[in-house]
């Protein structure tokens, strides 16, 4: 379907979510979320897709809410709510969904956008973007699950001092602290993104999926975590893809995967 604030396109196993309001250095309103959601929805349905990347058009990834749109007032409080309620559920989608995500920050990703960062599975990001959470600052809070997530990604002490202070952080200070797995210079950034993801893309889906889930679920216990994996294990035993797993090692060739 088209869409008016972002582009959806697909380059062999990876999908790719642009968002696209440069103007408003991608500013999120309703329909921005309510787009991201679909897309989302069609990315998992495509067999074909194993990896899916966020990024953003012109310089910013996402500077967060359209304040502009705020300042209005024309908004109802159901309406608002509804879009507080979009903005959870579009970070809760990108953090459950069954392929591995990454948030590309090519600029500023900041409020909403340093929350869907926080919830992809991996976060690349140029040398000179930045990211920060400045909700505290105006007022407000974070959201899109950021006190849960945050801590265990820098540790408690640096995620209390990035919330508390809204400072923005570039590239290299995010993947000092672990924030950011890697950074790239601007010039080799799409190209390090673009191959960063076919890499994830070329393994196993099943494998992918459990490991995500696996990672991702922070309530079990030790115990529990080796009945999950052990459950995992057996599980991708049974698919095809393992059989090339075995076979690919054997004949000391790069497997070919199928997702079956």
């Amino acid at each position: 379907m088209p869409y008016q604030t972002i582009i959806y396109r697909k380059s062999g196993p990876v999908a790719e979510i642009r968002f696209n309001r440069p103007h408003r250095l991608n500013a999120v309103i309703s329909e921005f979320y309510s787009e991201i959601l679909d897309a989302l929805n069609v990315a998992e349905k495509d067999a074909d897709v194993r990896s899916i990347v966020l990024t953003g058009e012109g310089r910013a990834f996402c500077v967060g809410a359209d304040l502009k749109e705020h300042g209005a007032g024309t908004r109802t409080e159901l309406e608002k709510l509804a879009y507080l309620q979009l903005g959870n559920d579009v970070c809760e989608r990108i953090y459950k969904h069954p392929k591995i995500i990454i948030a590309a920050v090519n600029g500023y990703a900041l409020g909403a956008g340093a929350e869907m960062s926080c919830s992809a599975d991996i976060i690349l990001m140029k040398e000179n973007a930045q990211i920060g959470f400045p909700e505290i600052s105006i007022g407000t809070h974070v959201g899109g699950g950021v006190t849960e997530i945050l801590p265990r990604l820098v540790g408690l002490a640096k995620a209390r001092e990035l919330i508390f202070t809204g400072r923005r952080i570039t590239g290299a200070e995010a993947a000092a602290i672990g924030l950011a797995t890697r950074v790239f210079a601007d010039e080799e950034f799409e190209t390090g993104v673009a191959g960063f993801a076919a890499e994830i893309g070329s393994k196993a889906p099943y494998s992918l999926r459990f490991a995500k889930e696996n990672l991702n679920d922070s309530d079990r216990d030790y115990a529990s975590r080796l009945v999950t994996e052990l459950d995992a294990l057996r599980t991708c035993m049974l698919t095809e893809d393992w059989q090339e797993g075995v076979n690919a090692f054997a004949e000391k060739r790069a497997p070919v995967f199928q997702g079956k």
